[in-house]
């Protein structure tokens, strides 16, 4: 079976509008994530009426029409991320409510930790597939406590031990991780240390969002680890000026048996200003077989036309 994840989904100012007008922001994409039995996204806003807003810099909360619109085009969605409590612990009940109506599926929060850290398990033709989230991003105020709502919050040992539950009731288990430091073209020495030891607890593969841009991939025990994947449907900023572009990102796609990860490659595309995504013709992303299994060196992310004066772009 046939797994499509992709990076962080934000339906509020530009995207949002786009929806109120009638518009799709995953129009130019939608083959491709027809493609797949289960499509997972990283829900990078708050999607409710209700909530205090959080002081902070940037807060994102969406309109609930979004959803039906979403719900076409994505299975599950991670919630945890640094955005899920942008209007408070009772924006992200709203939240949970209506996808729960919508009839998507959340992963990585929930209205207690278990909940939270419990493994969303989706049974695909005859394998049972569980998807765990966990955020690393800003303080822990939004993490879910024994009896309060919230999100997972990343720590080696519990996600680890997550990981070795989950493969009670899954025959294979994808960790999706809020994590990184932004606009940064590499991964850290910790992240890459972290995502080999949730391999060696039994995860099938580790896929990254956050830091608006993508972040190399590599093989480990074959096992693919996607450090970011950037910005899906986003209307970018860079406060930094930092790149002077939208930024490219990917569609991971991975097939799957009871085995693990048969093969994966990357889709490239680029989301452009105004927040939607279109695929990139010609430009391929790091694939499975590029440099054999069990090695430590990134594979190559492939560059876009023009980029070849920015080696490290992607």
């Amino acid at each position: 079976m046939r797994i499509i994840l992709v990076g962080d989904v934000m339906l509020d100012r530009q995207p949002g509008d786009m929806v109120a007008r009638g518009c799709d922001p995953f129009k130019k994409v939608a083959a491709i994530l027809e493609g797949a039995d289960i499509v997972v996204a990283n829900l990078e806003c708050v999607v409710a009426t209700g909530g205090k807003r959080v002081a902070k810099h940037f807060t994102f909360r969406a309109d609930p029409r979004c959803l039906p619109l979403l719900a076409k085009h994505v299975d599950a969605v991670s919630l945890a991320n640094n955005h899920t409590c942008d209007f408070g612990k009772p924006g992200l009940v709203e939240m949970l409510e209506r996808i729960e109506g919508a009839r998507l599926h959340g992963f990585g929060a929930g209205r207690d930790e278990a909940a939270a850290h419990a493994p969303l398990v989706l049974p695909r033709k005859g394998l049972q597939v569980a998807l765990l989230a966990y955020n690393g991003i800003d303080s822990r105020e939004a993490e879910a406590g024994p009896a309060t709502p919230g999100l997972a919050w990343l720590e080696e040992r519990r996600a680890a031990a997550d990981i070795r539950a989950a493969h009670a009731d899954a025959d294979v288990v994808i960790v999706f991780l809020h994590w990184g430091v932004q606009f940064k073209p590499r991964p850290t020495d910790g992240q890459r240390k972290l995502a080999r030891a949730l391999i060696d607890a039994g995860a099938a593969a580790i896929v990254g969002s956050h830091p608006h841009v993508t972040q190399g991939a590599e093989t480990y025990k074959g096992c693919p680890i996607i450090y970011s994947l950037g910005d899906f449907v986003f209307d970018f900023e860079d406060p930094a000026k930092t790149i002077p572009e939208a930024p490219t990102n990917w569609i991971l796609r991975l097939t799957l048996d009871k085995g693990g990860v048969v093969e994966w490659d990357n889709v490239v595309s680029r989301t452009d200003r105004a927040g939607l995504p279109q695929p990139v013709v010609g430009v391929a992303g790091p694939k499975s077989g590029t440099q054999g299994h069990d090695k430590d060196r990134m594979a190559p992310a492939g560059l876009l036309p023009g980029d070849s004066h920015r080696p490290d772009r992607n």
